[in-house]
C-alpha cells in the first residue's frame, strides 16, 4: 500500500535525515511535501490527498498542536518526531498514531510506518464493505450507495463533486445535489476513466463542462453553469493536460 506523507520538521538537517530514512526503509511512503513552519504544512495538507504526516512538535511560530488546531477535520494519520517526551499526553489527546523520540530509531521508524499502513489497510477494507454493486463505467454510468439501495447516474450528468469530511457532495448538470457516504477519493477513483480531474484537494470536475481556466499559481476554472473553481498548483499541469 503507498502512502502519501509530508515531513513538517523546521531543523533541514532533522528533514534530510528522516527523509532519506523514509526513502531507503519505508519504499511504501511516497513523501509528497515538507515544511519547516505551521504556515507551509498547512498548504502542503490543504492541497494534497495526505495518508500520515510526520510532524515535529516545536517549530517557528506556532506548535504541532496549533497546526492540528487549523487543520480542523483531520483525515490522515499522525506521526509525532520530537526530542521531547514530555509531549506525549498531548499527543495521544490529538489521535497520533505514534510517537518517535529523536534521534530517530530506524526500528521505530519502520514499526510507526508499518502501525499507520496497517490503520490504513483496515480503513480501506471497511470502505470496501457496501453492501450495493460497486462503479459501472459501462455506457458511462456510476452506481452511488444510498439507504434503500443504490442510485444509478450518467457521468455526463455530473459536474463536478466536493469533498465534505468523508462524504463526497455530487452537483448534477440539472441543478441537484447529491449526498454520498464515500470519500471524494473514492468517487475520483470510481470515475478516473470517464475524464474528470482533481484539481483541489477539495474537488473533482467534468473536464468536458469546463468553459475557461483562469490564469494564476494555481489559476481556476470556469464550469458551464458558471461555478468557478480554484485549481491547486499542485494538480495545475494535470488539468492543463486534458487541453493540450
Amino acid at each position: 500500500m503507498k502512502l502519501n506523507a509530508i515531513i513538517v520538521e523546521d531543523e533541514e538537517t532533522s528533514r534530510a535525515i528522516l527523509r532519506n530514512y523514509l526513502t531507503k526503509y519505508c519504499p511504501n511512503i511516497s513523501i509528497v511535501g515538507e515544511a519547516s513552519n505551521v504556515e507551509e504544512a498547512l498548504l502542503l495538507i490543504r492541497n494534497n490527498d495526505l495518508d500520515v504526516v510526520f510532524l515535529d512538535v516545536e517549530m517557528p511560530y506556532g506548535n504541532a498542536f496549533d497546526l492540528l488546531d487549523k487543520v480542523g477535520h483531520i483525515d490522515f494519520e499522525t506521526v509525532f518526531v520530537t526530542a521531547y517526551n514530555h509531549y506525549a499526553i498531548e499527543a495521544l489527546n490529538a489521535h497520533a498514531s505514534y510517537y518517535l523520540m529523536k534521534p530517530i530509531s530506524i526500528d521505530e521508524l519502520i514499526k510507526a510506518v508499518d502501525y499507520v499502513t496497517e490503520i490504513k489497510a483496515k480503513e480501506d477494507a471497511l470502505q470496501d464493505q457496501v453492501l450495493v454493486p460497486k462503479t459501472n463505467a459501462v455506457n458511462g454510468k456510476i452506481t452511488i450507495p444510498q439507504q434503500d439501495g443504490f442510485e444509478v447516474l450518467e457521468t455526463a450528468d455530473i459536474m463536478y463533486c466536493k469533498a465534505d469530511d468523508n462524504y463526497t457532495e455530487i452537483y448534477l448538470n440539472n441543478n441537484k445535489k447529491k449526498l454520498v457516504s464515500k470519500t471524494l477519493k473514492y468517487i475520483e477513483e470510481s470515475l478516473k476513466d470517464a475524464n474528470f480531474a482533481r484539481v483541489h484537494k477539495s474537488y473533482l470536475v467534468n473536464v468536458n463542462e469546463v468553459i475557461k481556466y483562469v490564469k494564476g499559481k494555481g489559476g481556476s476554472v470556469v464550469l458551464s453553469n458558471g461555478k468557478e473553481i480554484m485549481v491547486s498548483a499542485s494538480r495545475k499541469a494535470e488539468l492543463l493536460a486534458y487541453f493540450k
